[in-house]
């Protein structure tokens, strides 16, 4: 059914030309954040974070950080830090880890305590008019 589908041009895709974010780094938030999901997670965690064995994995919310940018900011692993955009801060706990490249920091949204999403730009992508809210400029600090 899905080839049929597909073989007739109803399922296409096309492509479309790079288009920067609202917000790019700069001097004064000189870092990404992006924002995701834990496999283990579900939105704000109000009900999943009542489960123990799933909570142990990640209790607490957390800002993973690469390690060169962790060194830049004198931050180390479980360090409480501020993630700051021009939107609002929030505290998190750091997670060092070179799952995040240099310059990016990956915050999961699931911690109502540390609601990520104060943090991320609300503009409309101009083509699918949804939030852009997966990318905007941020500094870090320790706290």
């Amino acid at each position: 059914m899905h080839k049929d589908k597909f073989a007739r041009g109803k399922g296409r895709f096309y492509a479309v030309d790079y288009k920067p974010p609202a917000e790019e780094p700069d001097i004064k938030f000189p870092l990404i954040l992006t924002t995701g999901r834990l496999l283990n997670q579900f939105h704000t965690g109000t009900m999943i974070r009542r489960s123990e064995g799933i909570d142990e994995v990640y209790p607490v919310a957390h800002a993973e950080i690469n390690p060169r940018d962790a060194a830049k900011y004198n931050i180390a692993d479980e360090d409480d830090v501020v993630l700051e955009t021009r939107r609002g801060q929030i505290t998190a706990k750091a997670l060092i880890t070179k799952k995040s490249r240099p310059g990016i920091v990956f915050m999961p949204f699931h911690f109502h305590e540390a609601a990520a999403n104060i943090l991320t730009n609300p503009v409309l992508d101009p083509i699918a008019k949804i939030p852009e809210f997966k990318v905007c400029a941020l500094r870090i600090s320790k706290k």
